[in-house]
């Protein structure tokens, strides 16, 4: 795919075909990229929102410039919020308000789209929210989401599960990671204890979880104007060796049984459907716990651009908390065969993150 593109782009430079085969329309209002947890403008070393070279997806082309994403328009405008690595999405998507009104302020936007990845889906809705009550209009246009947590994560609750050792190296990894070298105010136990489905404790004074927060942060048409949400899940083969051996030695999600709340006890709402060994899950999130709104499909072009488009055979889901579909938690139509860190560049791997993130922007441009 990516050799592919470069010859397009030849191509273009000798008038043999036309910038718009190769390229995604410019959305009306800037894009914003949410990271999700442990991420900033890196995540352990690893470029967030790169390809496998570390170019950022939403660099655009200028004459001569190289490397750049060649499949968006050269007057796209995005920006890459950061908020703290390690903490509950109550105050992220607060910070993520902050970074992203301070950035329209700065531009004169008068309105954005918001891409979160992981956890970055959950901050987005939060700070959709901020915003519409801070400005008293619906600031946010289209929110994507992908790979997020929405309904909780079994990979969180194991390690809260595993204290006291497991977790004082998480707390450790915040300590150094997140207040050293980037910011401080991080929370290991309270980042944990966000993507836990239920409140996971009753005596620490707080209410915690992806199911309260859903409740505090839900679907509204006045925080954003459209949802829609990409799900991913590893097929044996694309698979990052870390998140290989999570599956293989240590914890199986099964994530594409249904039931409204977590009825199996393992952090995330749904129940296994007795199969773990099967692509339900990217290594960290089950298909279950991922679809948001409208549920997108990502289709690759092997001669053409890449396409993003909605999902008709899966209702959209209006209520986090409430699908109104089993198929919301186990229908595995459109489900990207990649696992939970390939999406934004964490690999090496043969998925071209650029073309991937053109194709979103593109469908961005059809709404916003």
């Amino acid at each position: 795919m990516k050799k592919l593109h470069t010859l397009l782009m030849a191509l273009c430079a000798l008038g043999l075909a036309s910038q718009a085969q190769a390229g995604a329309a410019k959305t009306t209002y800037p894009v914003v990229f949410a990271h999700g947890m442990a991420g900033f403008d890196d995540i352990l070393g690893y470029d967030y929102w790169g390809d496998d070279y570390g170019m950022f997806v939403g660099d655009t082309c200028s004459l001569f410039e190289t490397p750049c994403n060649e499949d968006i328009d050269g007057g796209q405008k995005s920006f890459v919020g950061q908020v703290q690595p390690f903490q509950n999405s109550e105050v992220r998507g607060l910070d993520l308000a902050n970074d992203i009104e301070g950035y329209m302020a700065s531009t004169g936007a008068t309105r954005v789209n918001l891409i979160g990845h992981s956890q970055g889906g959950l901050d987005a809705r939060k700070a959709a929210k901020v915003l519409y009550t801070r400005k008293g209009y619906t600031v946010v246009s289209v929110l994507v989401s992908v790979s997020s947590p929405h309904r909780g994560s079994p990979v969180a609750k194991y390690i809260l599960d595993l204290k006291p050792g497991v977790t004082s190296v998480i707390s450790a990894l915040a300590e150094f990671y997140g207040n050293v070298v980037y910011q401080s105010g991080n929370d290991a136990f309270a980042g944990a204890k966000q993507l836990v489905y239920n409140d996971y404790s009753s005596t620490d004074g707080i209410t915690t979880g992806a199911k309260a927060f859903n409740v505090n942060n839900p679907i509204d048409s006045r925080y954003a104007s459209r949802y829609v949400s990409l799900l991913t899940a590893q097929n044996g083969v694309n698979v990052n060796p870390a998140l290989w051996l999570l599956s293989e030695f240590i914890y199986d999600i099964d994530g594409d049984g249904y039931c409204l709340e977590d009825c199996d006890n393992d952090g995330a709402a749904g129940k296994g459907d007795g199969y773990a060994n099967e692509s339900d899950d990217d290594g960290l999130v089950g298909i279950n716990s991922q679809q948001m709104g409208y549920r997108l499909r990502y289709s690759e072009s092997a001669l053409g651009f890449d396409y993003v488009g909605t999902d008709s055979n899966v209702p959209y889901m209006g209520n986090i908390n409430t699908p109104s579909a089993s198929s919301q938690m186990t229908s595995t139509s459109s489900v990207i065969t990649q696992d939970h860190m390939d999406v934004v560049g964490v690999g090496p791997d043969t998925f071209d993150e650029p073309e991937f993130y053109a194709a979103i922007i593109d469908y961005i441009a059809y709404f916003d």
